[in-house]
């Protein structure tokens, strides 16, 4: 038998015997063989590995997208690098960096909040390593990504409290320069227009998604001299910020005051009240991203497609915006 024989039938080529992989097979037990996959990966010219790069690691959000990366990357064969970038720049480019040393068939990424240069992004594109990008995606680069519909979530959360009888209602974001956190300031400035609710620049406040964030731009809007009665917040963390804050300033939510987050956290619900929120069908997205990267890799061309998946939010009402439940 030869040695081309041996690796086809380890490797359950269709041209192989049932026979004669049960033999190889059999044989490579009792030995204790394992295929060496590097001089494999040379060969074929795949590692059956890919990278995943996401700005933190202390958001249950993105483990949970990785969950769904790696669920269905494991049923494909494929290995899965994870790089945690702490939101520093630097740090996602090193990520880039070790990814492309590794030699990954391709690359999942979502971006730091800090990052406005995209030099390591075109440089995955330049090697034609496909890439795909999720939730914090950039502009202008035309690159495929899978997004939650920020603008209709936004939409509905600021048409949830207008309903709920609230009628100053701030927003604050994230930062803007990131679609994910333009879209759903976007999405909240329409609901006011079709609420015919005039826009107040003064009522929008740029966080940068931390409790802390929420908190600061919570002290500054109640400071106005006509300060809002609800806030729309881009995320969980910032919208915690927003609740914490207002229990120290002994405001009662949603009494006096509705609160309205996008993400379900896994925290959201067990907060006092309750939060309001958006659920970004995590799981989902990080399955239509593998997806999306393994209909690349597998592909015949070597052009990398602009294709855009966009996942449905859905609605979460709980405690923090039902104003109109309180007897």
């Amino acid at each position: 038998m030869t040695a081309a024989t041996v690796s086809r039938a380890l490797s359950d080529h269709p041209e192989i015997s049932a026979k004669t992989k049960d033999v190889v097979k059999e044989a490579a037990l009792r030995l204790n063989y394992n295929p060496n996959r590097i001089a494999s990966s040379l060969r074929s010219g795949k590692t059956h590995v890919i990278g995943v790069l996401i700005p933190t690691a202390e958001n249950a959000f993105f483990g949970s997208v990785i969950h769904g990366i790696t669920n269905l990357a494991r049923k494909q064969g494929y290995s899965v690098l994870i790089h945690e970038c702490d939101e520093l720049h630097e740090l996602e480019v090193k990520g880039i960096q070790t990814f492309i040393g590794a030699r990954v068939d391709g690359i999942i990424v979502s971006m730091s909040r800090n990052t406005l240069n995209y030099d390591h992004f075109l440089e995955v594109k330049r090697r034609n390593i496909p890439l795909v990008f999720f939730d914090r995606v950039p502009e202008d680069l035309g690159m495929p990504t899978v997004v939650i519909d920020g603008y209709k979530g936004a939409f509905l959360a600021t048409q949830h409290l207008i309903d709920q009888g609230y009628r100053r209602i701030a927003h604050i974001s994230g930062p803007v320069f990131i679609r994910t956190f333009s879209d759903r300031l976007n999405g909240y400035l329409a609901a006011l227009k079709a609420n015919n609710i005039p826009v107040e620049k003064e009522l929008i406040y740029t966080g940068n998604i931390s409790i802390e964030s929420g908190m600061e731009g919570t002290r500054h809007l109640l400071q106005l001299p006509q300060p809002p009665d609800a806030i729309f917040a881009a995320e969980d963390f910032t919208a915690l910020g927003i609740l914490k804050q207002l229990k120290n300033s002994r405001i009662q939510v949603p009494q006096q005051f509705g609160i309205f987050g996008f993400c379900n956290d896994m925290f959201s619900e067990h907060t006092t009240p309750s939060l309001s929120t958006m659920d970004q069908q995590t799981v989902v997205m990080g399955q239509e991203a593998f997806k999306l990267l393994y209909g690349i890799i597998t592909s015949d061309s070597s052009v990398i497609t602009n294709n855009r998946c966009v996942i449905e939010p859905i609605p979460i009402f709980r405690e923090s915006s039902l104003k109109t439940s309180i007897s």
